[in-house]
């Protein structure tokens, strides 16, 4: 059983709302519901301040449709605008460059009857419907959220709830979370930006789960950066996963604080990399690897990336040279120097599949070097990717193990363990930092 109260409709006509009319609205919701027909009352009690921004989904149904190529990032700037009116024009509705309840139907209708394929590229934009749920239940807090929409101007409109799940049902006092949330256009939200700090919830941790490619130049993105301990980002979402990661990779170096759930599931491949070097006569075969091959699920180049970005850091790499080929593979050549003046030679593949669970998963990884005679050839592997490289011969003569995930891989899973997490990830850190150099080069 759970305990919530009637929908609240906007406090206002649209305009833009005061920290005043918010702030009443809930000390009226907390005084209405302090108890329930059974005499289970409802309190407040908090333990972080969680914003989450959340674009309407006009952006993304255009992107996977094929009418827009920019960010999903729900600031409606020209290539936005040009791209509704381009459905709209397609559609046969009136060319206004605005998104509204019409567009957005015909946008879902034809979003249905697309392959399966598509729609599950499509899937990371729209991941994360109902989590708010899970993390209510077990991290209690107040949810900030900002949801900019790509509709005329019209101000923000603001509404305000509790949620209370029922864990205990003999406890006589419900643990309950209270929501906010602002809606209006990207430009509407940056001007009432000041409302934010108000309602962050002070002397406790801070998060924003930043739903969208990090967008440092937008003002209501540096706002929340430097008002919050940590900026949550999901990577395996990115449209442009090269150009995002450089923009991670300059806040980095700004000192931002920020973590990204799909760095966490690289986790089994991570530990599975280092057990296979973990072994007294193996240890120093590490030194030895001039190759890498990195294979995985075509779309999102995130995972890969980070990955070598990781190995390269351990091993003290340097990168000197980037070569995108693309192709059906969607190749991607990198060279570095070692710390004893070998050439390290990498390739990222992109494989046309579409058996993970996120996109982009990583499907195989092969550690070698040139000289065959040096015994630090190893390959790790999914199922798929376990498949793939026996069929081609690719892991004759090396040690093979599969990778099974250690964990939850579910965005609900990882967002609540982030949120344990308050303090700065050093190796995420200088992994991401390493992928900047190398796609620097690329630049």
């Amino acid at each position: 059983m759970s305990t919530q109260t009637p929908p609240i409709v906007s406090l206002q006509a649209p305009k833009d709302v005061s920290i005043e009319v918010i702030v009443s609205e809930l000390r009226q919701i907390w005084q209405n519901y302090s108890g329930v027909d059974d005499g289970v009352g409802g309190a407040r009690d908090k333990t972080i301040t969680f914003i989450v921004y959340e674009p309407e989904p006009t952006q993304s149904l255009l992107a996977t449709l094929g009418f827009y190529t920019g960010p999903v990032d729900g600031i409606g700037g020209p290539r936005t605008v040009a791209a509704i009116k381009a459905a709209q024009k397609e559609y046969g509705l009136a060319i206004t460059g605005t998104s509204d309840e019409q567009l957005l139907q015909r946008l879902q209708a034809d979003l249905d009857q697309v392959q399966e394929k598509v729609l599950r590229s499509y899937a990371p934009d729209l991941a994360g419907s109902g989590i708010a749920d899970a993390i209510a239940s077990s991290n209690p807090c107040r949810i900030i959220t900002l949801c900019p929409t790509a509709s005329a101007d019209e101000g923000v409109q603001a509404q305000v709830s509790a949620y209370c799940p029922v864990t205990q049902r003999h406890e006589a006092t419900l643990t309950c979370c209270e929501y906010i949330t602002l809606k209006g256009t990207s430009a509407a939200l940056e001007r009432v930006g000041g409302i934010l700090s108000e309602l962050i919830i002070k002397d406790l941790p801070q998060f924003v789960w930043w739903k969208a490619s990090p967008e440092p130049e937008y003002g209501l993105f540096q706002r929340l950066v430097d008002q919050c301990d940590v900026i949550i980002i999901d990577s395996s979402g990115f449209q442009e996963p090269e150009d995002s990661f450089q923009e991670i990779g300059k806040m980095i170096e700004l000192g931002h604080p920020l973590a990204d759930l799909n760095w966490r599931r690289l986790a089994a491949w991570q530990e599975l990399t280092a057990e296979a070097f973990d072994s007294t006569e193996r240890r120093t075969d590490i030194l030895s690897i001039d190759r890498v091959t990195i294979d995985y699920e075509k779309g999102n180049p995130a995972q890969a990336l980070m990955y070598l970005g990781w190995v390269a850091s351990r091993l003290q790499w340097r990168p000197f040279k980037f070569i995108k080929e693309g192709g059906d593979y969607n190749l991607f050549r990198i060279y570095f120097t070692s710390p004893d003046q070998r050439t390290i030679e990498t390739e990222l593949a992109g494989i046309p599949t579409d058996s993970g669970t996120i996109l982009g998963d990583l499907m195989s990884i092969r550690l070698a070097a040139a000289d065959p005679s040096l015994d630090c050839c190893t390959v790790l592997c999914s199922e798929t990717g376990c498949i793939r490289m026996e069929a081609e011969g690719g892991a004759q003569s090396c040690r093979i193990q599969q990778v099974t995930h250690l964990g939850d891989q579910k965005t609900e899973t990882l967002l609540s363990q982030q949120l344990l997490r308050s303090g700065r990830d050093v190796l995420y850190e200088e992994s991401m930092k390493m992928s900047y150099e190398i796609l620097k080069l690329w630049a």
